[in-house]
């Protein structure tokens, strides 16, 4: 008997989606037909993955929950399923909200839900799965790579060590094994994740193993890019720095959380750092990998932050001039620290007010920065095509949240997922526009 074909959607990050795909993996190793983010779901069965980091990502989860719940009501879909980081922290109360959802699994048992399936299905076999194996859903070049789950921080404001754990490390042969597999089926480029991925290896034996780890990676035939994401900036490991110099196909590009640089709104943080170790850990990457390109995340309107904290955050961000930055308004979370000690009393309207201004300064800093970069050449990977342009990045845009380069259609026909010498010809705030070198 033929399966129904499954739509899978993934709400929130980048850890979720590698979720997402070992799940359509599960899938596709049973007969199913998947659809991964499909604009109008029709599927007899539909699995929602939430995300329940902030107020607005749970919102558009529980949005997207009720839109589908409904469908299901009009006879659109048949089946619906809810996972993830939301149905982990929230699963009695969507239980008793959404009742339409016909089962809610978590951030971790989502493998269930198959057996679940084959239970209702008597002809319908389950075979055992690799439950690291997974299909991709980002272009054939390029994949995400989780190397560890859940945290040990105990930053003030988060939620996610409460959703998921305690940090706890993949296998390190098993993360290189998943690297030559994806090689293997065309991936050139790596995007290294985790919660907090310096802490990696330390719940194993006490130290710290991501240097180690990159440069295994690294080494492995096929790698072309490795670039790296959600670092933390207390006990940093120094030698992931001689890493990401000496090996050419690690990129110079740290994504670095830093919240804030005000000492006291660190230390309201829990932070565990200061605003001179800050700017001394700034000062020493940057020595340490020449041209390195930073993101960093900043929180504005934390509990008790003053015009003057706001203030000291704006000359920083001045200061530092982050290639990469983003930022967002605090969002009390129930059961955090924050929430138990502390009053949110910064109005939401200033709130906005400090995250456009500082958004804006960012906006002045990367148009100066683009600028910099005209005339001057660049390895560029195509990612897309889209109407006239190609679609490509440097080794210091990720995916999704970075500048991208457009390159004219016209002048040259390109290999989507191949590299290219480039010329960046012009700049705007967010994007870069180039020609291809040639060869």
């Amino acid at each position: 008997m033929k399966k129904p074909h499954v739509d899978v959607i993934t709400m929130g990050c980048s850890k979720n989606l590698v979720d997402s795909e070992r799940l359509i993996q599960m899938f596709l190793d049973r007969g199913y037909t998947c659809f991964h983010d499909s604009d109008q779901p029709s599927g007899p069965i539909v699995v929602v993955n939430t995300c329940g980091f902030i107020g607005d990502a749970k919102e558009e989860s529980i949005n997207m929950i009720l839109q589908l719940a409904q469908a299901k009501k009009q006879g659109e879909i048949e089946k619906l399923f809810v996972m993830g980081c939301l149905s982990q922290r929230y699963q009695t109360e969507l239980e008793k909200e959404i009742p339409q959802v016909d089962k809610y699994y978590g951030k971790f048992n989502f493998g269930q839900l198959l057996d679940d399936l084959a239970e209702s299905n008597t002809d319908v076999a389950t075979p055992p799965t690799n439950s690291w194996h997974r299909h991709i859903t980002t272009p054939n070049h390029y994949a995400y790579l989780k190397i560890s789950e859940g945290c040990n921080r105990h930053c003030a404001y988060c939620a996610i060590p409460i959703i998921t754990g305690k940090h706890v490390s993949r296998p390190m042969d098993e993360i290189l094994d998943e690297v030559r597999t994806l090689v293997a089926q065309g991936v050139k480029e790596f995007q290294v994740i985790a919660q907090e991925l310096t802490y990696y290896g330390v719940d194993v034996d006490g130290k710290q193993h991501i240097a180690e780890l990159v440069a295994k990676i690294a080494d492995i035939p096929g790698v072309e890019w490795i670039r790296l994401h959600y670092a933390y900036p207390t006990h940093f490991p120094m030698e992931l720095l001689d890493v990401m110099r000496e090996k050419k196909n690690v990129c110079k590009y740290l994504d670095i959380a830093l919240q804030h640089i005000s000492d006291h709104v660190l230390k309201n943080m829990r932070r565990e750092t200061s605003k001179k170790e800050t700017y001394d850990l700034l000062n020493k990457i940057r020595e340490k990998v020449p041209g390195i390109a930073l993101r960093t995340t900043l929180m504005v309107g934390f509990p008790g932050e003053t015009e003057e904290d706001f203030e000291e955050l704006m000359d920083f961000v001045q200061t530092a001039r982050f290639e990469r930055m983003g930022a967002f308004a605090y969002s009390e979370e129930e059961q955090t620290y924050s929430a138990k000690h502390y009053e949110d009393d910064i109005p939401e309207k200033i709130k906005e007010r400090r995250l456009d201004m500082l958004m804006q300064l960012q906006q002045d800093i990367s148009a100066s920065i683009h600028e910099e970069m005209v005339g001057k050449r660049y390895r560029v990977i195509i990612d897309k095509k889209e109407n006239d342009y190609y679609i490509g990045r440097t080794e210091y845009s990720s995916p999704e949240v970075d500048p991208e380069v457009l390159i004219p259609c016209k002048d040259k026909r390109l290999t989507i997922g191949n590299f290219y010498e480039v010329t960046i010809t012009d700049a705007m705030e967010f994007d870069l526009y180039g020609k291809v070198e040639q060869e």
